[in-house]
């Protein structure tokens, strides 16, 4: 599949070959429960010149114990990031992941947000890599010179905890939660402190959007999943949400690739959320 906003193992070696100082490959693997297992895991292999890119140091702020588990970044400071990283105005920044994770759809949404338009994800994650054929290293990546990016106008949306207050029961804003069902409607919660989800929202399991090899299904028919869940509203008025702002991002990615343009991320998500005093909340099913 060949959209702007993901890259094939072919392409990504083809750009690899033809420019390679242009190409930063981000290895985004990281486990919410265990913060210190991606590097482990970009320790034990990764995909050659591949730099590793914390969740929690680069693509997330402080969490306060009010603004979710892992709070947006300062937008200056994660442009400043990523030119130390070596990020150029026409850098082609390549995120990857672990198969049916979506951390590198944060970086994806990040990147973009801050005004980085060069920014993919590889389709098949990892998987893809190791699949084709294709080895993985231990070595280390040497660091490039820093780069010139400075942050632009924002190509992404977000909203706030307020704005999404103010939204519920209007008919034209719709929250579609990227959880896992049964975190959606409230059981086996083990991350936030309170279970269920905000109000309204429909449940849109993040990895729904991949198929059985970790590839995102075709734009034909993630449109087609999409329509039978917002019906007639127009993308501008989907709010993507989850638990801490980071499967919300996939379910942006998705909706990027079904042609569904100019849906917003919460990025507090249910852990700030949950944490607000006096906010509303739901279990079970949808009540819409």
């Amino acid at each position: 599949m060949k959209t702007p906003h993901l890259i094939t193992v072919a392409e990504l070696q083809n750009q690899l070959a033809d420019n390679p100082a242009n190409v930063l490959i981000c290895d985004c693997r990281y486990d919410l429960v265990n913060a210190d297992l991606g590097k482990r895991d970009y320790d034990a292999g990764h995909i050659p010149g591949a730099i590793y890119l914390n969740l929690g140091e680069v693509l997330s702020g402080t969490p306060d114990g009010t603004n979710g588990r892992h709070p947006l970044p300062d937008p200056d400071r994660l442009a400043q990031d990523l030119a130390a990283l070596g990020v150029n105005a026409d850098t082609l920044i390549v995120a990857y992941d672990s198969p049916g994770a979506s951390y590198a759809a944060r970086l994806w949404w990040c990147a973009r947000w801050v005004g980085h338009p060069h920014v993919v994800v590889l389709d098949g994650t990892i998987d893809a890599w190791t699949k084709a054929g294709l080895s993985l290293t231990t070595d280390t990546t040497p660091a490039k010179a820093p780069g010139h990016f400075t942050r632009g106008a924002s190509l992404t949306r977000a909203v706030n905890y307020a704005d999404v207050r103010a939204g519920l029961g209007r008919t034209d804003r719709l929250i579609i939660d990227g959880r896992p069902v049964d975190r959606f409607e409230g059981m086996n919660e083990t991350l936030d402190p309170k279970a269920g989800h905000i109000p309204g929202s429909l449940s849109r399991f993040s990895k729904n959007n991949l198929d059985s090899n970790f590839h995102f299904k075709s734009p034909e028919i993630l449109k087609a999943e999409f329509a039978a869940l917002i019906g007639t509203r127009a993308p501008e008025q989907i709010v993507a949400s989850c638990g801490s702002g980071v499967a919300a991002c996939h379910v942006l990615l998705a909706m990027e690739l079904a042609g569904l343009h100019g849906a917003a991320l919460y990025g507090g998500s249910w852990s700030e959320w949950c944490a607000q005093p006096g906010a509303p909340l739901e279990t079970g099913k949808s009540s819409i």
